[in-house]
């Protein structure tokens, strides 16, 4: 008996060992298990804490303190970029790309950790209020954006057509704040515009690079080049930006195959990206010169960039927003998705772009008075010196 007795313990320590065994490598194997060294039970032990004392637990929404707890960590990193959005949020963000919703049509952005207008599009209920880029926004109605999100503040900006939305405003040179009562309508961003100015120069504006800017500037380019225009004005104020390859085709237009458009850097000594030209070159040769302000951000950053490293072709206007960097969006299971930020964007040259901007080679601001006016320095300039090339 006692042989089989010694059998038995031999087996049952084999089966805990494997047990353990196998239960170990699941953990080190298990992609959503946390690390080791992070207790969680602080989380659970407010969760259930909260449940038990708050005044009024029929308003608790389980599901709302989950993406709360999700958003809260997401924020946690320090990044404006750097995203949760709930399955809601997630329409909103994929209906701003795709260049259709409703709301006033703004692009908003934290910077310095107050959140403010990076552009107004084209011919949208926000341009026609008056708003420009740079204009802080205080308070959406009635509520203050002292350490709000992009997310949350579009939430409350966006909403059905024929509601107003009030944001009250500070800009640089006011000495108090003014409420902008403004009609929410179906936006439809367009991507471009363009004409010939003075005979032989190509006057082309980009508004956005969203996904179908491609054909778009296709088709506007192969027009130009039937005008027998000569000479470039590339119109790149409030362009908030969009698709990084909508950017890197429009550049294959102005720059030889092969030179650089932008470089990604993952960071942490992680290899680098680099995107070519790889377009039809059909205005390599003729004379540029390109307009910016402080809504130029993201990829329309890059493609003033890249003519100006590239081609030595002048900025003119004021500095850009500087938002340069990578943003990849992650799905998750219950349809909401996270944008997190991958890399950082440098220009050919090597600079980055995110908090600094582009510096205009020639430095031409807009006065309250130009606006009133209906007068555009920047563009008299443009045209001065494109005429001069």
């Amino acid at each position: 008996m006692k042989w089989i007795k010694r059998i038995f313990i031999l087996v049952l320590l084999v089966v805990v060992f494997a047990v353990g065994y196998f239960v170990g490598q699941e953990r080190k194997t298990c992609p959503f298990c946390p690390p080791e060294e992070v207790d969680f039970s602080i989380l659970w032990e407010a969760w259930h804490k909260l449940e038990a004392n708050f005044v009024n637990p029929n308003q608790l929404d389980r599901q709302k303190m989950v993406w709360g707890a999700t958003a809260g960590m997401v924020k946690s990193a320090g990044d404006p970029y750097t995203l949760f959005f709930n399955p809601q949020e997630t329409k909103t963000f994929l209906e701003d790309i795709s260049g259709e919703f409703e709301g006033i049509g703004i692009e908003i952005g934290l910077r310095d950790g107050q959140l403010q207008v990076v552009a107004p599009l084209e011919g949208t209920p926000a341009e026609k209020a008056g708003l420009r880029p740079g204009d802080k926004i205080i308070k959406i109605n009635d509520k203050l954006t002292a350490d709000i999100t992009t997310e949350e503040a579009v939430t409350l900006i966006r909403g059905p057509k024929g509601t107003e939305v009030v944001l009250t405003i500070i800009r640089d040179g006011w000495e108090s704040t003014k409420d902008f009562t403004i009609k929410r309508e179906v936006i439809k961003v367009p991507s471009l515009r363009w004409e010939i100015k003075d005979g032989n120069v190509a006057y082309i504006r980009l508004y956005h690079f969203s996904e179908n800017i491609d054909s778009d500037f296709q088709n506007a380019g192969f027009d130009i080049l039937e005008t027998g225009a000569d000479r470039i004005i590339l119109d790149l104020r409030s362009n908030p930006g969009g698709y990084l390859q909508m950017a890197q085709y429009i550049a294959g237009w102005f720059l030889a195959r092969g030179q650089i458009v932008v470089i990604e850097d993952f960071g942490q000594g992680k290899e680098r990206e680099v995107y070519e030209a790889k377009g039809n070159n059909k205005f390599l040769d003729f004379p540029v010169v390109v307009l910016i302000d402080k809504g130029t951000a993201s990829a329309s950053e890059i493609l003033a960039a890249a003519l100006r490293d590239n081609r030595q072709i002048k900025l003119i206007g004021e500095t850009s927003f500087g938002k340069g960097s990578v943003q990849k969006l992650e799905y998750l299971a219950d349809g909401s998705s996270l944008k997190i930020t991958v890399a950082d964007w440098l220009t050919p040259a090597g600079r980055h772009i995110t908090g600094e901007g582009l510096e205009p080679d020639i430095t031409v601001e807009m006065t309250d008075q130009d606006y009133e006016q209906d007068k555009d320095p920047q563009l008299e300039k443009a045209l001065e010196i494109i005429k001069g090339l």
